[in-house]
């Protein structure tokens, strides 16, 4: 009942997720394959090894769009091998060869899990509907099943396994062919890693007023986090928006300033360890699942803050 996870290469190594999913799946079993779709294997079948996969096999692009390929290399290999389940995470790569193995297999995939455990042989896939108001236990009875977890929800622990063996799969170029890539350029720490994040919502009252969020995650040494709301309106870059339609954090401390706590951005925070909240609304959502709220103007408390710090 061996299970899979799908890493894709980022940076240069397997993806944050991939060992998150990795620590989860030991925990499930101990026949447990990593899926590299990267090129420094080296490297990556020491990390992949110390987070418990025993076999890393290894699809190699070669510029090309590598999705196609990597499904069809994946289906015949699931095949000959059956696997019980393959695990993916949501990133680009991961969500685009999940979808085209499951067009290719007929099998269903199951999205956005937050928990994934074994009952016997039935492999049980949990995650959140409605903004995150209901938890759904979904039994998947593909053989192999198809999750995609969402960031975050397990913790990437690295055992005592040993580098994996690395096991070459070929894998056909797709028709389109990579010419070049960007990297969105950000400045201070990674959002999706940072141990303080400092996020604003329109409570804030105008773009303008956000520099006072800048200035507190400066001073703390965090990232800049922001609502839907607020990169709708133009304020910050898509690329800080946290929520179910942006990124998920889970840092140690989380300041919400002017932010009212609709479930959409709920379910990409709550899992932080200690949450501030900010609000001029007692009855604000967000002082529900705070551990500590402030009940003031986010314009008068964020200055009186900032000249705390500056004093320390």
């Amino acid at each position: 009942m061996a299970i899979w996870v799908f890493s894709s290469e980022v940076e240069g190594a397997p993806s944050p997720t991939s060992l998150e999913l990795l620590t989860k799946a030991r925990s499930l079993d101990t026949d447990v394959a990593a899926v590299y779709l990267g090129t420094s294997i080296e490297e990556a079948a020491t990390v992949l090894g110390a987070h418990g996969a025993a076999t890393v096999y290894h699809l190699s692009p070669a510029g090309a769009l590598p999705a196609a390929g990597a499904a069809g290399a994946l289906a015949e290999l699931a095949s000959a091998e059956s696997p019980r389940a393959i695990l993916f995470g949501m990133g680009p790569d991961d969500r685009d060869v999940a979808g085209r193995f499951s067009a290719r297999t007929g099998t269903a995939v199951v999205a956005n899990a937050i928990d994934i455990r074994l009952d016997g042989d039935t492999l049980i896939a949990s995650n959140e509907i409605l903004g995150g108001t209901v938890r759904v236990d979904t039994e998947v009875a593909d053989r192999p099943g198809i999750v995609i977890a969402r960031p975050k929800a397990f913790t990437a622990e690295p055992g005592d396994g040993a580098a994996a063996t690395v096991t070459p799969v070929a894998m056909e170029d797709g028709r389109g062919t990579v010419l070049e890539s960007h990297v969105e350029q950000s400045e201070g720490p990674d959002l999706t890693k940072a141990d303080v994040v400092v996020s604003g919502g329109r409570g804030l009252g105008g773009a303008d007023k956000f520099e006072l969020i800048d200035k507190v995650a400066g001073l703390l040494g965090g990232a800049v986090g922001a609502t839907r709301a607020v990169v709708d309106s133009g304020w910050v870059p898509y690329s800080h928006q946290i929520g179910q339609t942006g990124k998920t954090v889970k840092p140690s401390v989380y300041i919400a300033a002017g932010i009212s706590g609709a479930m959409q951005h709920v379910v990409g925070m709550k899992d932080s360890g200690t949450i501030i909240a900010i609000n001029k609304d007692p009855e604000a959502p967000i002082f529900g699942i705070a551990d500590l709220g402030i009940v003031g103007d986010v314009n008068t408390v964020l200055p009186k803050l900032i000249e705390a710090l500056e004093a320390r």
